[in-house]
């Protein structure tokens, strides 16, 4: 999420109508024939699961989203709600980050001033999820506001144990987004591994873990493979994004991709990689294939 076109922005938009790019305007997705569609999926490698951000690409209606993801073999969308996933299910594609129980980025679980809401949302959200078959749900931090590491851990611990029996329950993974607070999100929390990991290590739970934002992470401690590394044992999903800038992944930028997958790849992950870059390029799907072609190693 970059601070002039950020996750809430689009999201805005989704829903305002839509500019289909890269197809003949008029051309509704469902118009176009299946002999059309010439799926790639059998072309990739298998070692990386793909999935794409909706909200990064919300110039597009989410039908059209759908079967451009499906040709590239793209397997999920992230960051998608209830209403939408009979759409995903239709093209038989996977929600692999949910959201819509969240408040917003700024006021999570660090406050307990929000722990009501967030614990009513997420209560009513965990089986929704569970009932269709995914496993993930996004939640976040928080702003600090002043909160030292340790009152920040101990008021999320609060909040989230409260919900971690239900998500046990229903096998759901609570998954925490790393963002930075360099550039994007002033003030955030959760802002380093090392802070979510100890995050995960007091929560104790297989049903809590990390959303790893490789450009988040870039951003506001590099040192990335190293990390993942590390760390991937508590890491249940990861987003790309170039840096600078959360453009396209190629060769415009200062990370390279290809090593950071096969990181990912070595250390045993079989979840998803999202890709959450906010295409510059005019035919933004091509972007995508070209992302998706870097990724898959």
């Amino acid at each position: 999420m970059s601070a002039t076109f950020d996750r809430r922005t689009a999201i805005k938009g989704i829903l305002a109508g839509t500019v289909t790019l890269g197809i003949p305007s008029g051309l509704s997705a469902l118009a176009i024939p299946k002999e059309e569609l010439n799926l790639e999926s059998n072309m990739l490698k298998g070692r990386i699961n793909h999935s794409v951000a909706r909200w990064c690409f919300s110039d597009f209606d989410i039908e059209t989203l759908c079967l451009e993801a499906r040709k590239i073999g793209i397997t999920g969308i992230d960051l998608v709600g209830p209403k939408d996933w009979p759409i995903l299910k239709k093209h038989n594609l996977v929600s692999t980050m949910c959201n819509g129980a969240e408040l917003n980025l700024v006021d999570g679980f660090n406050d307990p001033k929000f722990h009501e809401q967030l614990i009513k949302n997420y209560a009513e959200m965990i089986p929704l999820v569970a009932e269709a078959g995914y496993k993930n749900l996004i939640c976040f931090s928080g702003s600090r506001r002043g909160k030292t590491d340790e009152e920040g851990w101990n008021n999320c611990v609060l909040g989230l144990k409260t919900l971690i029996p239900l998500a046990e329950k229903h096998k759901v993974t609570l998954v925490m987004e790393l963002l930075n607070s360099k550039i994007d999100h002033k003030d955030y929390q959760c802002d380093k591994t090392y802070w979510g990991v100890e995050l995960v290590k007091r929560i104790n739970s297989e049903n809590f873990k990390l959303l790893y934002d490789i450009y988040h992470m870039q951003i506001d401690e590099g040192d990335v493979i190293r990390t993942i590394k590390e760390n991937h044992n508590h890491i249940a999903h990861y987003h790309t994004g170039g840096v600078p800038g959360r453009n396209e992944i190629d060769e415009t930028q200062e990370l390279n991709y290809s090593a950071i997958m096969k990181a990912i790849a070595d250390s045993g992950f079989t979840g998803f990689v999202g890709q959450e870059f906010i295409p510059k390029q005019k035919d933004k799907i091509a972007s995508l294939k070209k992302a998706i072609a870097i990724c898959d190693i």
